[in-house]
């Protein structure tokens, strides 16, 4: 990882430990304000493999550090396990590709995890704050990517 990434990413996981930041653009605010220069792009994908998550803190909904950053880290499919369990989640299918709605802020975090996970069924995976879809190649994997994932849910 470079250097800046490593800097601007502590940076990252300092402020939103130190103070309610809401959304990327008060995440990026409060970077410049500590001298990093970034564009929205960048702070997505650096939310994403920090693993942020929204809670409420202060009687908002902010940014906070995943319990991987807090303890030792885990892998991808124990991180998504951890994700799905925690969170609420409702599972649609469209086509090939599998609709996960969730809290918002935590889209980008099951995204990482999945993507981390490397099953061989995932064609790959795009998220948003709140919504995720997951392409398959063909409906035999999204049956079993669905199923993995309601079971991953359920789990305690």
């Amino acid at each position: 990882m470079e250097v800046m990434k490593q800097l601007r990413q502590r940076a990252i996981r300092d402020l939103v430990d130190l103070r309610p930041i809401r959304t990327q653009q008060e995440l990026a605010t409060a970077l410049r304000e500590r001298g990093f220069r970034t564009t929205q792009a960048t702070i997505s994908r650096d939310v994403a493999e920090l693993g942020l998550v929204k809670v409420t803190r202060e009687g908002t909904a902010a940014y906070a550090l995943p319990p991987r950053l807090i303890e030792a880290e885990t892998s991808g499919e124990d991180r998504l396990r951890k994700l799905l369990s925690d969170l609420p989640l409702e599972i649609h299918e469209a086509g090939l590709l599998l609709v996960l709605r969730t809290l918002p802020g935590s889209a980008h975090a099951i995204a990482a995890a999945l993507d981390r996970a490397r099953w061989p069924e995932v064609a790959g995976s795009v998220a948003g704050d709140d919504t995720l879809f997951v392409a398959m190649p063909d409906r035999g994997s999204l049956q079993r990517v669905k199923r993995r994932l309601l079971r991953m849910a359920k789990e305690t």
